[in-house]
């Protein structure tokens, strides 16, 4: 892979973003930020923040998603600092650690500044208030990395402490506290499907689903330290940065590792982005180079090779580059290999050795594709003898040659000895019910004798009859579930005509099912799934289908009615219902409120707060996100009491109400340490109070001043 620009800012690039102008931000080592064209890397703007980075392993500076902020650690490391780019200046600031500030990052709403530490806590700052928000449930040891999922509903934290931390920004409630790693987790990224990438620090990887907590898949193939990951092409692809200069590639559909070393530089990789308009990886590395790679780069080429059917170069390409074997062009060679195989095998069967070797020519150079050439050309040595035996009606022999060689099952001929089979196999079957017809039956059948498959099904026929006439009776009565539970325990039935009508007839039931909720059609959807739900291969399927449905039709009667309550809660319990356009609108909605609010809870405006936040005073699945904010609003309210010297007395009291409703949290404790230096004769203790918890909040405990 070669680069298709490149440029070198002489420090270390530790930070690059496409932001929503499409931009490209480059931070480097002293904070020197520039705005680059991203097709280009033409130079649009830039300044320098003067802040010089020791070390850059942790995402030490972070560029909010629509450019106007950025967060960044100081260089001593004892305090994170959130910046405004129009003015340069410092909004915020996080000095609450016990110990150094780890690393930052900003949410992809642009709503919160995040500041991890080696104390393992984790304190969100309102952008636009600058105030402290919230903080995540603590790790027991350092944070290393902290990442946002697309639609800002999640947050994940890895630690040292081996765990990592999924937290639902929407609910203001921790999902999960994961142990899936051995060794101190170090990386982390969200990807599509609800799913969550973490990387540990002996370079173990695992994917988890966020919402069960359960492993998905572990990859394989890193042998080396993970220094920056990114997704590419609608998350099709994984990119993983390490260490010694390498970039792994995998598919995220399969999770397969595609190439260990798609990209080698003589530089640790310090930043990785995706331009989605380009598709072009870009890179920046500890030596201060910026690269741009075509993931696609080759692609022309093989356009051109298709059309002079140079199939060995095409493969040879997307040997080179993995990426070009999803292209279209590629999937058209894998289509043509496939059809000129199932040629060479028909030429094969009609015994044209010379014309089947003559359609393969243009792939015999290809390895993997010459291997299963040469295959095929030995299955098809004795295919002579198959056919003679098949036709002289020698079928123990045939049969055998066909488990031999099991390429021969898919011939004509051999399809044709089976259907044959299961005529005089129903056939025999009729004989066999009536009254003295058993010898007739085993007459018919006498050409199968000595055939291994064959034998136990003829021997169950004389001898189970009484067991087909219950299955028949099964069918008649529809009672499906009887029926296939005999066939499960009697093979022999399968062999039967009726028992490939009754599989049919589900094959209908879940097409038709599948259309008519394609199409809305869902009562009459869930009548055809309770039938289907009698067949086993169905069953798990259906059960979840139904649940599905149920719960959709839930959900848009409550959102259509405005019945917010049930709607929010089911919303809240199905992931699947955030991509509706109901869940969207009520998600948008739901965020937009906080929005509103978390201003009111920076002033201390309890009735504004109130007024806003009515409509979810009774969803159950919102009560931490009420909890935390009206905790937000109080805390303000005692902020601004101290700051005007009210009377000591009246400050304990509302220090007494916060704790006994919301408990003791981490901004109380900053708080307090305020207090007692502007009350320093107050024996408050904290320790002693009666304690409340955000869990235990309800909305009937809001009152206008906490003070009161």
């Amino acid at each position: 892979m070669n680069p298709v620009i490149t440029k070198n800012i002489k420090e270390p690039i530790i930070h690059l973003k496409i932001l929503e102008n499409n931009a490209l931000v480059v931070v480097d080592a002293n904070t020197t930020i520039r705005y680059l064209n991203s097709e280009t890397l033409e130079v649009l703007n830039g300044f320098k923040a003067k802040i010089h980075h020791k070390s850059y392993k942790t995402n030490v500076v972070y560029f909010s998603k629509n450019g106007k902020y950025f967060a960044s650690l100081t260089p001593d490391c004892r305090e994170a600092r959130l910046y405004n780019v129009n003015t340069k200046k410092a909004t915020a600031r996080v000095n609450r650690h016990q110990g150094e500030v780890s690393c930052v990052g900003i949410d992809s709403k642009s709503r919160y500044m995040f500041s991890c530490g080696d104390d393992g806590k984790t304190f969100a700052v309102d952008i636009k208030s600058s105030k402290l928000a919230f903080t995540l449930p603590p790790h027991a040891d350092t944070v290393n990395d902290i990442v946002f999922s697309e639609n800002g509903n999640w947050v994940a934290t890895v630690s040292y402490d081996r765990k990592v931390s999924i937290f639902n920004l929407s609910m203001m409630t921790q999902k999960h506290k994961l142990k899936h790693h051995s060794a101190p987790v170090m990386k982390a990224r969200f990807l599509k499907k609800q799913r969550l990438l973490t990387v540990d620090k002996n370079a173990k990887a695992v994917i988890c689903n966020i919402y069960s907590g359960k492993v998905v898949k572990r990859l394989d193939g890193i042998h080396d330290d993970v220094t920056q990951i990114v997704t590419a092409h609608e998350d099709k692809f994984l990119f993983v940065g390490t260490a010694l200069g390498y970039i792994l590639l995998y598919d995220l559909d399969t999770y397969e590792l595609l190439s260990k070393k798609y990209i080698k530089l003589n530089s640790s990789i310090t930043a990785l982005e995706f331009n989605q308009k380009t598709n072009n990886l870009i890179i920046g590395t500890d030596d201060g180079d910026l690269l741009f790679y075509d993931i696609y780069e080759g692609e022309d080429k093989i356009n051109e090779l298709f059309k002079h059917k140079k199939f060995e170069e095409i493969q040879n390409e997307a040997n080179h580059n993995p990426v070009l074997a999803y292209t279209k062009v590629f999937d058209l060679v894998s289509n043509l290999w496939e059809n000129t195989l199932e040629k060479a095998k028909i030429c094969l069967q009609n015994g044209d050795k010379k014309t089947a070797e003559a359609l393969l020519s243009n792939f015999k150079h290809i390895p993997s594709k010459n291997s299963m050439i040469q295959k095929v050309l030995a299955e098809y040595e004795d295919y002579d003898k198959f056919v003679i035996n098949a036709k002289q009606g020698k079928l123990t022999l045939a049969y055998s040659l066909a488990n031999q060689h099991p390429m021969y099952k898919e011939s004509k001929l051999y399809k044709s000895l089976e259907a044959r089979w299961k005529k005089t196999f129903a056939l025999a079957q009729k004989y066999a019910l009536e009254p003295n017809g058993v010898d007739k039956a085993k007459e018919i059948l006498a050409p199968y004798r000595g055939i291994s498959e064959k034998t136990k099904l003829i021997q169950d026929l004389f001898t189970k009859g009484n067991i087909y006439k219950r299955f028949r009776v099964s069918i008649g009565q529809k009672d499906f579930k009887m029926a296939l539970e005999l066939a499960k325990q009697h093979p022999f039935l399968k062999e039967f005509p009726e028992y490939m009508t009754i599989m049919n007839y589900a094959d209908m039931l879940y097409a038709k099912a599948r259309k008519m909720i394609q199409e809305g059609e869902t009562h009459a959807a869930i009548k055809l799934l309770r039938i289907l739900g009698d067949f086993d291969d169905f069953k798990d399927e259906v059960d979840s289908m139904i649940k599905e449905i149920e719960s959709k039709q839930k959900f848009f009667i409550a959102a259509q009615e405005k019945d917010y309550i049930l709607a929010y809660n089911l919303l809240d319990q199905n992931e699947d219902l955030e991509d509706t356009k109901d869940g969207k609108e009520l998600i948008e909605r739901w965020n937009n409120d906080l929005e509103v609010a978390n201003a009111y809870a920076a002033e201390g405006n309890i009735e504004a707060l109130k007024e806003i936040l009515a409509p979810y005073m009774k969803i159950s699945s919102k009560m931490m996100a009420l909890a935390n904010v009206f905790a937000w609003g109080y805390m303000g309210q005692l902020e601004s009491a101290i700051k005007a010297k009210t009377d000591q007395h009246r400050v304990e009291e509302g220090i007494k109400n916060f704790v006994l409703n919301f408990g003791v949290t981490d901004q109380l404790e900053t708080l307090y340490r305020i207090f007692k230096k502007y009350y320093p004769e107050s024996k408050l203790n904290l320790e002693l109070l009666p304690h409340g918890s955000m869990k235990m909040w309800r909305p009937s405990m809001i009152v206008k001043s906490i003070l009161d």
